[in-house]
Parts: structure tokens; C-alpha cells; sequence
């Protein structure tokens, strides 16, 4: 419809110009309606009355007339007759006559205004049959009284007393039936009031009934229309509202339908414009997401300025690698390959993930990811480290089981296991690379620490190495190992390397006692003590047979036999070799 097509401001002050129009209408045919009444009010006050007036003045002019005329009578048929009081008696009663004549014609003539009035619904009939008989009853009364009148006079000057009297009855019969054509023409005419004044006021009832009515429905069409219009615009208000509430919570998936072309209308089509972009903007964070951590695509996203200038941060960094995937990989097809790699990824990524890790890159089979602010906060990166170590080595028994499936063969030709790093210290995050391509990374000694403790595992026979500050960090909540005091490539000053046994609380009692005898024989080995110290490995192995520390240690002091330590030997190892 045009009207919902319009602005808001239009369609407000379409509103108000339509009420204001109905207001008009409404006060308009309010006063052509009083106008009426008026009319009809004038006619009654003006005309009808002042004329039932004048009929009933004429009733009491024929009574003075008839009491002058007994008076003049009286003057006459006196012994000595008052000439003078005659005169005066008589003048009365000529003014009577003339005072009768004026009231009947003044009745007449507003009688027939009231006929030639259009503007009045009158009875003009029954007021042409009054005004012609007020003339009939005057013109007759006129001829009789003038004939009696003269009779009478006669009759008085000639002192025929009795004769006056009978032609004196006969002028108070003539009045009398003046008296009675009057009221009779005047009860016609109190009619005639009556019926104008229900007309006035039938008029006032009709014009009060419909000025309600028009008031009435001008208020009905107002509402309706304000109703409507104001729908108009709170109907998509409100799916404006709906579709924000989407947003917030991360559904992009629904748009508004654009049902007007006013600003609402424009405002819900730059909606679903932003909506599109939003999905857009998902989908490439979605996309993104398969290869950079969603949780740096989010941070990049709310804190660029991280990306650009580079902060220096404690982390904690993880390596993690497979063993033996390169004499596994040489008897694969590249399908089968990639198909177990997905897979193995798949599988350690996910614990990663759930302890609130970032996954920095995969470089071959192996894992780099780190743990630190803002991402997690300060006194908890290590320990999430640790426990992602636990749980990605708690994998590695399914995953033995599952790589012969996935390859289509009975057994693997070598047994894969896994190897993992961990250290913590500064490091500088932020976007490394080139003009042309960028990768927002971590860099530093204790990335490379970790890496080289990944490596260490295949010295020590481990599966997690972690470093000293990272001990430190994890405390009492895990249970941790002293491995050695080790210097490793790029490192000049040892520190304790310690190993990650499981959660706090969850070692067996072998593996309490391998702890035990492993920390005795640790001591005396770097005392120099190295008989103490073997039967204290021989012990840690008789407790856990296949422990790869101890048989390190063994094999160490076997070398010592025969080229043993400078004198100044600080019990630390130093490798040569990542």
C-alpha cells in the first residue's frame, strides 16, 4: 500500500493531518446542524409565538372594545349625558377596534413569513387556513360591529331603551363569536407552536445523536489508522528486535523480511547486510579456523594491535612428535599417509583443545602449541600443559589399535609412540613472516627448550619431559620425576629436567617406589657414588622393569667405568646433538 510505503514522519503526520480533517468534518457539520436548530429556534421564538401573541392580545382587545362600547351606553342613558365622557368612552373604543386590527394583522403577517420561510419545515398549509380565517373573523366582526355599532348609537339618541338593549346583546353575541373564532384559530396555532418546538427540538436530538456518531466514527477511523500504521511500524521493529537477539547469539543464519520503505525498512535491509557480512565473516573464521587456533583467530579479531606490535609473555610451549614415523612412512602410499596423519592429529589436537590450548603449527608429525595470557591466565598454563601431555599420552594405546585398521593391515611394521617437550619462559608472541604472508607465532629459549625436550625422550626413554621452571609452576598438582641435570644444544648452563608421571594422587605403588629408589640412586650418581648409585637403578627397575631413565642411567655409569667424569665434574649431562 502507498500510505505503508512512506517515511515515518509522513506517516505520523498523515495521522494527524487525517484526524485533524475528521476534527473538521466533525465540528463543520456540528455547526451547519446548530445552524438548523437556530433557524428553527428563531422561527419559534420570533414568529410563532409573538403571532400566538397577537391572537390572544386581539381576544383581550375585543373585551376592552365591548367594555368601552357598555361604557359609552352608560354615558348616553343619562338623565343629563356626559358629552365629554362619551367622547373619551368612545375613543377607547375606536382605539380597541384599531388596536385589534394591528394584533390580527401583526399575527397574519408573521403567519405568513413563517410560510414563505424554505428554511423551515412548517405546516403551511393549516398556517394558510389560520391566516384565513383571522381574516374572515375580522372582516365579519368589522361588518357586524360597524351595523350594530351605528343601530346601537341610533337607538340610544332616540332613548329606545329596549331596542339598545336587544341590538347591545347582539354585539356581545358577534363578540363572543369573535371571542370563540380566535381562541379556536389561537388553539390552532398553539398546535402549530408545539409541533415547531418538537421539531426544534428533534432537530437538537438528531444533531447531538450525530455529531456522536461522526465523533464517534471519526475516533474508530483515527484509532484504526493510527493502529495501523503504528503496526506498520512495530511489526518489523519488532523482527528487527528478533533478528538482533539472533545475532547475539551467534545465529546468522536468518534474515529480516523487508516489509516497508520507510527508515525501518532501511534499517532492516542494512540488517540483513550486516547479517550477510557477519556470515561471511564466520565463514572465514570457520575457514581460517582449520589452519590457524581459533582461539588467535579470535584474539586477533578483538585485540589487533597484539598481531602488529609483538609482546614479550611468560608461556608455556609444547612439543610433541611421533616416534617412529619415519620408518612408518616409507611403506605408505601418499593416500594412506595422509589419511593416518589426519587421523593422528585428529586425535592429539583434541586434548589440547580441551585444556584451553593453542595450536601453533603442525611441522611433519609433529604438534607445536603453547599456553599463556591472554588466552589462559598466568598461574595455570603449565599445569594445562601437563595435564594435555597426560591426556595425549593416554591416547596412545587406542591409537596403537587404530593405525593397522586405518592402513588395512594386521600390525604395524614398526610401533609408533609418543614424545613430548615442554617448557616454560618468556617468549615473544606476535606476527612473524613477511610483508606478503605473516604467521602470528611465539618465538624464544623456551620454544626452543621444549623442542629439544621432545628430542631428549628418545635418550631417556620417556614419553614427557618438562623443564625446570615449568616444575616449578606445576607444584605438588601433578606428579612429577627429577629425570637429570641436563645442558642441551644452545645451552650452556645445565638445569633439572624432570618427567611427568600422571596426575596428583594417581601413581601406583611400584611407581612410587620407582620415584624413590630413582631419587636415591640420582643422588649418588651425581655424588660420584656410583655403586650406591646402580643399586638404586637395579632397584627403580625391579619395580617397574621397563623404565627407561633407569636403564639410561645404567648404561651412563658403563661408560663412566671406562672414561669416568673430570674431578670437577658437576653431575649435569650435556648433549652434543638435538
Amino acid at each position: 500500500m502507498p500510505l505503508f510505503n512512506q517515511s515515518i514522519r509522513r506517516k505520523i503526520v498523515g495521522i494527524a493531518l487525517g484526524l485533524i480533517v475528521l476534527m473538521l468534518v466533525t465540528a463543520i457539520l456540528s455547526m451547519v446542524m446548530s445552524s438548523q436548530v437556530g433557524v428553527l429556534l428563531d422561527e419559534l421564538t420570533d414568529r410563532y409565538i409573538p403571532a400566538y401573541g397577537d391572537l390572544a392580545r386581539a381576544n383581550i382587545r375585543s373585551l376592552e372594545r365591548s367594555v368601552a362600547l357598555r361604557r359609552m351606553v352608560m354615558m348616553k342613558m343619562q338623565e343629563a349625558p356626559d358629552e365629554e365622557a362619551y367622547a373619551a368612552r368612545l375613543h377607547e373604543f375606536e382605539e380597541a377596534d384599531r388596536k385589534i386590527e394591528e394584533e390580527t394583522s401583526a399575527a397574519r403577517k408573521l403567519i405568513n413569513a413563517i410560510i414563505e420561510d424554505t428554511r423551515t419545515p412548517s405546516d403551511n398549509a393549516t398556517l394558510a387556513r389560520i391566516d384565513t380565517r383571522i381574516e374572515t373573523a375580522v372582516s365579519e366582526l368589522r361588518l357586524g360591529m360597524k351595523e350594530e355599532h351605528a343601530k346601537l348609537l341610533k337607538q340610544i339618541d332616540a332613548k329606545q331603551m329596549p331596542e339598545a338593549r336587544g341590538t347591545l346583546e347582539h354585539l356581545d353575541a358577534l363578540r363572543d363569536q369573535f371571542n370563540q373564532r380566535i381562541d379556536a384559530i389561537r388553539a390552532d396555532m398553539l398546535k402549530q407552536v408545539f409541533a415547531s418546538t418538537s421539531t426544534v427540538i428533534g432537530h437538537q436530538r438528531q444533531a447531538i445523536i450525530i455529531s456522536g456518531i461522526v465523533t464517534l466514527l471519526a475516533a474508530i477511523v483515527g484509532f484504526a489508522f493510527a493502529l495501523l500504521v503504528s503496526s506498520g511500524i512495530t511489526r518489523p521493529v519488532r523482527l528487527l528486535l528478533a533478528g538482533t537477539r539472533e545475532v547475539e547469539a551467534g545465529r546468522f543464519d536468518k534474515t529480516i523480511t523487508v516489509s516497508t520503505q520507510d527508515e525501518i525498512g532501511e534499517l532492516a535491509a542494512a540488517f540483513n547486510r550486516m547479517i550477510e557480512q557477519l556470515r561471511q565473516n564466520e565463514r572465514i573464521r570457520e575457514t581460517f579456523g582449520r589452519y590457524i587456533d581459533p582461539k588467535v583467530v579470535q584474539g586477533l579479531i578483538d585485540r589487533p594491535e597484539i598481531a602488529i606490535d609483538g609482546q614479550r609473555r611468560v608461556m608455556t610451549i609444547m612439543f610433541s612428535d611421533m616416534s617412529g614415523f619415519t620408518s612408518m612412512s616409507e611403506g605408505m602410499t601418499p593416500g594412506g599417509l595422509v589419511k593416518v596423519m589426519n587421523h593422528y592429529f585428529t586425535v592429539m589436537s583434541a586434548p589440547i583443545r580441551n585444556n584451553r590450548g593453542v595450536i601453533d603449527k603442525y611441522i611433519g608429525d609433529a604438534i607445536m602449541s603453547y599456553w599463556g595470557p591472554p588466552f589462559v591466565e598466568d598461574d595455570e598454563h603449565a599445569l594445562l600443559a601437563g595435564l594435555s601431555a597426560i591426556d595425549m599420552a593416554d591416547q596412545v594405546p587406542a591409537l596403537q589399535k587404530q593405525l593397522p585398521d586405518l592402513l588395512g593391515i594386521r600390525a604395524m611394521p614398526v610401533p609408533c609412540d609418543l614424545r613430548i617437550g615442554i617448557a616454560t619462559g618468556e617468549v615473544l608472541t606476535g606476527s612473524i613472516g613477511s610483508e606478503l604472508m605473516m604467521s602470528f607465532t611465539v618465538m624464544g629459549d623456551a620454544v626452543n627448550l621444549a623442542s629439544r625436550l621432545e628430542a631428549v625422550n628418545k635418550v631417556y626413554g620417556t614419553r614427557i619431559l618438562i623443564s625446570q621452571a615449568t616444575a616449578e609452576a606445576i607444584g605438588t598438582r601433578l606428579e612429577l620425576r627429577e629425570i637429570d641435570r641436563l645442558a642441551v644444544v644452545g645451552q650452556s648452563v645445565p638445569q633439572p629436567v624432570f618427567e611427568v608421571m600422571g596426575r596428583a594422587g594417581t601413581l601406583t605403588e611400584p611407581q612410587e617406589s620407582l620415584r624413590a629408589h630413582y631419587a636415591e640412586g640420582l643422588a649418588a650418581y651425581r655424588a660420584c657414588r656410583f655403586d650406591d648409585a646402580r643399586t638404586a637403578f637395579n632397584a627403580a627397575l625391579e619395580c617397574v622393569p621397563d623404565d627407561g631413565p633407569s636403564r639410561t642411567m645404567l648404561a651412563r655409569m658403563m661408560q663412566f667405568e671406562a672414561n669416568p667424569p673430570a674431578a670437577d665434574w658437576d653431575g649435569a649431562w650435556r648433549l652434543e646433538s638435538k
